[in-house]
């Protein structure tokens, strides 16, 4: 039977990858784990390739240096979709390191893709607020930026900008993902909103959503502005979704 492949980028979590793999495989005993590592310096590569399930379940993807989430999800996907073609998976999942998404919440997002949503979406703000650990203004900023997305985009989910999500893999490879170019918030907004303009099945799940455990934040000042002047620019694009061309020139969908 096909498993599922997560797809995690990496930048100094080492602290983190112990605990998060080990969590993971218990909820997921058949997961593969991608980590898309950004030059961390600090041991992850060779810990990878000391693990026991190096190469089965346990593999990585080594960048020459820090360049970004957006990107780091993109090459990943790509390097999943390649394996996938010879090794198919039975869903994709993207998800931190950090344990700021739960583990034990991926069943959840993997059972709805097998009862027909095309994408899945982590929600912390629907039934409420489901955060906790946080600091006030980063929890304003979050619900704002959401709040903006929606307002702009006319996108119904109550969290756009979250980085916790399930894909069908043949709705992801129809995406044309080198067009991508945003990154952080701007990246979960565009790949959602590309989705949602396509009219695939979208389907939210609340979750619990955890400070991280240990390791170095990935939120900037540049990302909040990336988020700002890239929103109104999708939904002016919105008009023209990107996907990729079959054989006879049609799309692929």
């Amino acid at each position: 039977m096909p498993s599922p492949f997560i797809v995690v980028p990496t930048y100094h979590e080492l602290d983190n990858l112990p605990r998060f793999t080990e969590r993971l495989w218990g909820a997921v005993p058949d997961a593969r784990i991608l980590l898309v590592d950004d030059a961390s310096g600090d041991g992850a590569p060779g810990w990878v390739r000391s693990h026991p399930r190096y190469d089965r379940q346990l593999f990585i993807l080594e960048r020459p240096g820090k360049r970004g989430l957006g990107s780091a999800y993109v090459e990943g996907f790509a390097w999943v979709m390649k394996r996938h073609a010879v090794e198919p998976c039975s869903a994709i999942v993207q998800m931190d390191a950090d344990l700021s998404h739960d583990p034990n919440s991926v069943p959840e997002l993997i059972r709805l893709l097998d009862q027909g949503a095309d994408l899945v979406i982590a929600t912390r703000y629907r039934d409420g607020v489901r955060v906790t650990n946080w600091p006030l203004h980063r929890l304003m900023l979050s619900l704002g930026a959401a709040q903006y997305v929606k307002l702009i985009t006319g996108m119904p989910f109550s969290d756009p900008t979250g980085g916790f999500k399930a894909f069908r893999p043949d709705r992801l490879a129809s995406l044309d993902l080198a067009q991508i170019h945003s990154d952080g918030y701007a990246f979960q907004i565009e790949v959602t909103h590309l989705a949602w303009r396509l009219g695939w099945k979208i389907v939210e799940v609340p979750i619990v959503f955890e400070d991280r455990h240990a390791g170095i934040s990935k939120m900037s000042g540049h990302i909040v502005r990336e988020a700002i002047w890239r929103v109104p620019w999708m939904a002016l694009r919105g008009r023209h979704p990107h996907v990729r061309s079959g054989a006879d020139g049609k799309s692929a969908l």
